[in-house]
């Protein structure tokens, strides 16, 4: 898979995420961590909650279901999903965004 992400962006430590097909990558700050992340399989994410997510989609298609209503977002959409709301989603292959997760210890780095 060819990333859509300028060489600055890969040069950013890779998240480790636990999702087959997916390559992120991880700006942590104090407050919020920033992922640019690209999928080169579908993903289907279960029902779950956490801090705060904002997501700025900027290749493909993502269908999520947030506090139980269905929306499809594809490039040049955002999403938000507020703090301890459920929410579930189909990530399709392809798919590309920008996520801000207002937790800045969601996610660790690759070892």
């Amino acid at each position: 898979m060819t990333s859509i992400f300028p060489e600055p962006i890969r040069l950013l430590p890779e998240a480790d995420i636990p999702l087959e097909g997916v390559t992120a990558y991880l700006s942590q700050s104090e407050s919020h961590q920033t992922l640019f992340m690209q999928f080169e399989k579908s993903v289907d994410l279960p029902e779950h909650e956490h801090a705060d997510q904002i997501g700025f989609v900027l290749e493909g298609r993502i269908d999520m279901v947030i506090d139980g209503v269905m929306k499809s977002y594809s490039k040049g959409d955002r999403y938000h999903i507020p703090a301890g709301v459920i929410h579930s989603a189909r990530i399709h292959a392809g798919y590309a965004d920008i996520t801000v997760f207002m937790q800045p210890d969601r996610y660790g780095t690759k070892e």
